[in-house]
């Protein structure tokens, strides 16, 4: 009976239309044909109404017209107590579902009607005209032009004008507003074609050793984690990304520290979380000694303080001679005795 229950279980989650959510209830919506009663969201998830208050309002709705709801009838239907059912109809007269209404018989005798609303909020909003639809436009058939014949000779009798027969002008046919563009969808369907798979990393050369070591690795899994049990094939194909670990200097327990942690549950493709660990966690290559080393600074050239042969003043110059002064003063004397006039 378990294995019957089970199968159909499976069966009706297959059925059940798009992906099916990670976490939270699954719902398995089979449409009723009989029995059956139609209960609105703000009644089934009020959020002032206690679950008792929604659970009585619902059994009410479900029970015909001119069916008795009072306290002891709805106590004898439920296991709540008289107290909790008169509560729960306070509830309901509270947020307008249930009204107890006074009417006088023709007796002089008053009794209590009580009546149940599934919608109290649309007892308060105007009620729009129901629109009809317009009537069909008779397009009139196309008449043969007149044939023209002579008037008769007019006699004198007065016939009573014929009264005006209004004529209606066609009513305009409604045309169909054109489409409004709609905007891409920001989630894909689920037809939409998948982006292919990053492959494998592959190390720049497999030695022995490390195929033996990778082999070793994937193999040992199983003593760690039994859900990580693998195929010889599945080993294979999963030798040369273990391999590159290996030969960028990563430990064996940390590949199987990232490789194992935290697996979803239930893990039902354990090579497909592998494949994709070993390709989004592959760690850089270590750095050559080369590449820690801080790069040089460039060297500055400085020009060398000088002494002036005349002044014995300091001065930079790559080359030792005189000073600017000095040397202004030495060509003023050549300029003089060449007789060159110099400027004040």
């Amino acid at each position: 009976m378990d294995t019957q229950q089970s199968t159909a279980l499976a069966r009706a989650l297959a059925e059940v239309p798009g992906p099916l959510p990670t976490s939270g209830v699954i719902h398995i919506t089979i449409p009723h044909t009989e029995r059956f009663t139609v209960v609105g969201n703000h009644l089934a998830q009020h959020p002032d109404l206690s679950c008792t208050a929604i659970g009585v309002a619902v059994l009410i709705q479900s029970l015909p017209q001119g069916a008795e709801i009072s306290i002891k009838a709805l106590a004898a239907r439920c296991k709540e107590g008289e107290k909790r059912i008169a509560a729960a109809l306070r509830e309901l007269e509270a947020h307008g579902y249930l009204q107890r209404l006074r009417h006088r018989l023709s007796g002089k005798k008053v009794i209590t009607r009580t009546v149940f609303c599934n919608q109290p909020a649309a007892l308060v909003r105007p009620r729009r005209p129901v629109a009809t639809a317009p009537a069909p436009v008779q397009v009139p058939a196309p008449v043969a032009a007149p044939i023209q014949v002579p008037a008769p000779v007019p006699v004198p009798i007065q016939v009573p004008a014929p009264a005006p027969v209004p004529i209606q002008a066609p009513a305009p046919v409604p045309t169909a507003a054109p489409p409004a563009p709609q905007a891409p969808p920001l989630v894909p369907p689920p037809t939409a074609p998948k982006p292919p798979r990053p492959p494998l990393p592959q190390p720049s050369l497999l030695t022995p050793e490390l195929d033996r070591a990778a082999t070793a690795l994937l193999s040992d899994l199983r003593r760690h984690a039994p859900q990580f049990t693998l195929s010889e094939d599945h080993i294979r194909q999963l030798v040369p990304a273990v391999a590159t670990w290996l030969e960028r200097d990563a430990d064996p327990d940390t590949i199987r520290r990232a490789l194992t942690d935290d697996p979803p549950q239930p893990l039902r493709h354990p090579v497909k979380l592998l494949k994709h660990r070993l390709t989004a966690l592959l760690p850089p290559p270590l750095p050559g000694a080369h590449d820690l080393v801080a790069p040089a600074r460039p060297r500055v050239a400085v020009t060398p303080f000088q002494t002036c042969d005349d002044c014995d003043r300091a001065f930079r110059s790559p080359t030792p001679g005189h000073c600017r002064d000095c040397r202004e003063t030495r060509a003023q004397h050549e300029h003089r005795s060449e007789g060159v006039p110099v400027a004040a």
